[in-house]
């Protein structure tokens, strides 16, 4: 099947879900089956563009239009290969990446875009399903060895690619599993563990070793690990949340959003009991729609959900032109969960306080409207508009500042930027000879696409300063392309 006129022809469409009202009950995937036929229809859509803005939009440069070519011609093995020329992992980004390529999309001008994140999910599928992925184990050595602190798709993808250049990689990971933010701060109805797990058990067979439940500075010095290794990649994230200091803030039943989701996947570790609670999630990116989502599953009596941005308009606005990421309103899963269930999101508003009892317990919070400046920059709180909602719990997912490295490199003079992250120089070396960051310790919080990019873009450097010669490894221009 092959129409180079598709896209004049064919309609997006994406698998359907289950209900909402059926979701709740479990934490299996929300999908249902698409069939061959309708991606094939899909991948029709594509224009095939001569100059493939979505490619340019894709931190790791996936080549969009030639892969989407190829499943048109039902070459799924040849896609599968051009996929992972760029993508470590296609089956963590097919499911959970924002896809900023589709964004992109040249067809998005005049219509909807291409679905380049689903397409990318099928051929990896194809990939699993047919046994075409095996571990690819390096012929020869070079005698060197990296040390990468963190397991997330950054330090997981700096891994794989430095490992493949036949350096010896060991992974250190303070939880007792491996897969960072895969692993504890994606619920399993977006990313099956055995998913993650799947891709774990091919990089311990291409060579990696993985040392779990192994904390740097605590378990192991970092002084140790500059003696053992030629080379120390930090990839540890950016663990440190934004908080909101308000008055209240230290009741009991205020939780950080990752200390909830995380505890779903620690083994060990109790749950919180959101069991008929009134739950407010304060927050309205994906963190705070997963807190939704989870409490939710876990029988939540109710969610409402704050958010102190305006509601994104339903088209894009004349300051966020194509082929600028979309900035327009989406309901999530989670959100649509929460709809059918009688829940809301509030924007434009702001929480000033947290309401205790007399057992320090929080029921309730204290907010109030605002309104935004017309570069959307500044907002002022509107008088008068003060509101009390009641609560049991309270989730913060305001986003993360920094990484966490407290212990870790206590008094071994790693230099920062201001803002708390690691500070590099173009190659991605710190100020401690030897020492590379990677991933949202040295850029940010930011996305899984970003982050493998990262990964990518750091095995490279490092494999230059170790052999002292231009490296094989393909590099990624982790700068954000500006539009």
């Amino acid at each position: 099947m092959d129409n180079h006129k598709g896209f004049m022809l064919y309609n997006r469409e994406l698998p359907s879900l289950r209900s909402p009202r059926e979701r709740i009950n479990d934490f299996n995937t929300h999908e249902k089956g698409f069939g061959i036929a309708r991606t094939l229809t899909q991948a029709n859509r594509c224009m095939g563009c001569g100059i493939p803005f979505c490619s340019s939009a894709c931190p790791i440069g996936n080549p969009i239009p030639q892969f989407n070519y190829l499943v048109k011609k039902e070459q799924w093995l040849e896609a599968l290969k051009l996929l992972h020329a760029t993508n470590n992992f296609p089956e963590f980004t097919g499911l959970v990446c924002p896809a900023p390529c589709e964004s992109s999309c040249v067809l998005g001008l005049i219509d909807d875009s291409v679905t380049i994140k689903h397409l990318e999910w099928e051929i990896i599928q194809k990939g699993f399903t047919n046994g075409w992925i095996h571990p690819q184990v390096p012929e020869q050595r070079t005698g060197k060895s990296v040390a990468i602190i963190g397991s997330g798709p950054a330090g997981l993808a700096c891994a794989q690619q430095l490992n493949r250049a036949g350096h010896k990689v060991e992974v250190f990971e303070k939880s007792v599993q491996a897969g960072g933010l895969l692993r504890y701060g994606i619920p399993e109805y977006k990313l099956p563990k055995y998913i993650v797990d799947r891709r774990l058990s091919l990089l311990e067979e291409e060579g990696i070793s993985f040392h779990l439940g192994c904390e740097i500075g605590k378990d192991k010095t970092f002084t140790q690990l500059q003696e053992e290794f030629n080379a120390v990649v930090l990839a540890i994230g950016s663990e440190v949340p934004r908080d909101l200091k308000v008055e209240g803030r230290n009741g009991l039943g205020v939780y950080y959003a990752m200390d909830f989701l995380s505890r779903q996947h620690l083994p060990g570790k109790a749950q919180l009991d959101v069991k008929n609670k009134n739950v407010v999630v304060i927050g309205g990116g994906d963190t705070g729609s997963d807190c939704i989502g989870t409490a939710l599953r876990l029988g939540a009596k109710s969610v409402l959900n704050f958010e102190l941005r305006p509601k994104p308009p339903e088209e894009r606005s004349e300051e966020n032109p194509w082929p600028q990421y979309k900035q327009t309103y989406k309901v999530s899963s989670s959100m649509e969960e929460n709809f059918a269930n009688g829940g809301k999101t509030l924007y434009n508003t702001t929480t000033k306080s947290f309401i205790l009892d007399k057992n320090n317990h929080c029921i309730g919070i204290e907010a109030m409207d605002v309104e935004w400046s017309s570069n959307s920059r500044e907002f002022k709180e509107i008088d008068g508009s003060q509101k009390r909602y009641d609560c049991d719990l309270v989730f913060l997912a305001l986003g993360y500042i920094k990484p966490d490295l407290s212990g870790l490199l206590a008094g071994n003079g790693l230099a920062f930027e201001a803002n708390g992250q690691c500070k590099t120089d173009e190659s991605k070396m710190t100020n401690l000879p030897g020492v590379f960051a990677s991933g949202d310790c040295r850029r940010g919080q930011s996305l899984i696409v970003w982050a493998i990019a990262e990964g990518r873009d750091t095995a490279a450097k490092v494999d230059t300063w170790l052999m002292n010669q231009p490296s094989l490894l393909p590099e990624c221009s982790t700068e954000q392309v500006a539009f």
